[in-house]
């Protein structure tokens, strides 16, 4: 087991209309001028941005909008809305979303805490001292955006997307009602699913420490979710299920489900953040169509955690050899991104990337990682990137 820090300052506010609560949320963590930022006209046609905007005038807090946040968010944006804040002498910022609408915040709050360009974060060239505070009205469970330290961002010229994570970045407080997310499309709920899921096992498939407590855990949230997923498939307006899928979301990127280990491999989401940029597929969506392949690729050098998530988490037999079971754990799992309507291959997420475009995404995945290679469950380097591109197609 490793030593850990474990920093979860985010107050979350979770149950049935708990939005009627932002402005005293507002009020205690020293808003008194707002940007609520959100992304397209759901938020506006379920009448959430109203219901918002009428506690706020009824509490005195004056505010200024910007809609325009899009899947995979943009630094333009990130841009408009710092030159808005400073014009308007914002001091908070409301996020009033997903992940997206988050993410976007959050950069806009480190362009505004810190001095130069804010993409310089995300390219890792320096660190943030700072980020204006902000809270966050969740309506998609998926991110975890909403306690995590961490926003992902893509830079329009060149198609680069890149996360940058600090603790100033946590959000103050958290409104989690899990009725909000009752209007998503069921492919969203999947895709957020996905996410979910994905952000405990980049942290569960290392080869650095682990410890009983948090393994129990993180095998216990994948479960959970992906009972959930299924019974959101035919019953997409279950309360309890929505419950169940949003505070998992949370809880799967808050730090909780990687204390004692080294971090976690964090490869899937890196090869997907490619895939992201250049073709702007849903997130969610690109993490199933990616992970199949990334697992056959390093699961030989993980064999002891990949048994152990196939017993523990897909229930397989426990019959057969170490390396019999644990491929039996992923093919379980890809079954079980098709039972929720997601992709286990490129093909199948809608792509047709030709073998320049993998080169050109494996070349670029590397740049972004220290001395071109990153993982814990294996160590991957450009070449091994690109051979499990090929093997996802």
């Amino acid at each position: 087991m490793f030593d850990f820090k474990y920093y979860t300052p985010t107050k979350v506010v979770f149950g049935k209309n708990t939005e009627s609560r932002v402005a005293e949320l507002v009020k205690e963590f020293g808003g008194t001028k707002l940007l609520i930022h959100y992304g397209g006209g759901s938020v506006v046609r379920s009448g959430l941005l109203k219901r918002v905007t009428d506690t706020l005038d009824a509490a005195g807090i004056s505010y200024v909008t910007l809609g325009g946040a899009v899947p995979n968010p943009h630094l333009g944006l990130v841009y408009e809305g710092i030159e808005l804040c400073r014009k308007e002498k914002v001091d908070f910022l409301l996020a009033v979303g997903g992940g997206s609408a988050i993410d976007s915040a959050k950069a806009i709050g480190y362009g505004l805490a810190n001095e130069g360009d804010v993409w310089d974060f995300y390219d890792y060239k320096r660190k943030a001292e700072g980020c204006m505070p902000l809270g966050v009205i969740l309506t998609i469970a998926a991110t975890g955006s909403e306690m995590s330290d961490s926003s992902v961002i893509t830079k329009e010229e060149g198609l680069v997307k890149r996360g940058y994570s600090s603790d100033f970045g946590r959000p103050r407080f958290a409104i989690l009602n899990p009725e909000l997310t009752m209007t998503l499309p069921d492919y969203q709920t999947a895709c957020g699913c996905t996410d979910i899921m994905m952000h405990t096992m980049e942290r569960y498939f290392t080869n650095g420490g682990n410890m009983e407590l948090t393994d129990s855990m993180a095998e216990g949230l994948l479960r959970t979710v992906k009972k959930n997923a299924l019974i959101l498939k035919n019953d997409p307006k279950n309360y309890d299920a929505r419950a169940e899928v949003m505070w998992a979301g949370s809880l799967a990127h808050n730090g909780l489900t990687g204390c004692g280990n080294d971090g976690g491999d964090w490869m899937t989401h890196k090869l997907e953040h490619e895939l992201g940029g250049l073709y702007d597929v849903a997130h969610g969506a690109g993490l199933a169509a990616i992970w199949g392949s990334w697992a056959r690729y390093v699961y030989k050098n993980c064999l002891h955690r990949f048994k152990r998530f196939a017993l523990n988490v897909m229930e397989v037999e426990d019959r057969g050899s170490d390396e019999e079971i644990a491929l039996c754990g992923i093919e379980a799992m890809e079954d079980f991104y098709r039972s929720i309507d997601m992709p286990t291959n490129l093909r199948e997420l809608g792509i047709k990337p030709t073998d320049e475009d993998l080169v050109l995404m494996a070349k670029k995945c590397a740049a972004g990682l220290s001395g071109g290679v990153g993982g814990s469950a294996r160590k991957l380097d450009e070449a091994a990137m690109l051979a499990i591109y090929r093997a996802s197609i």
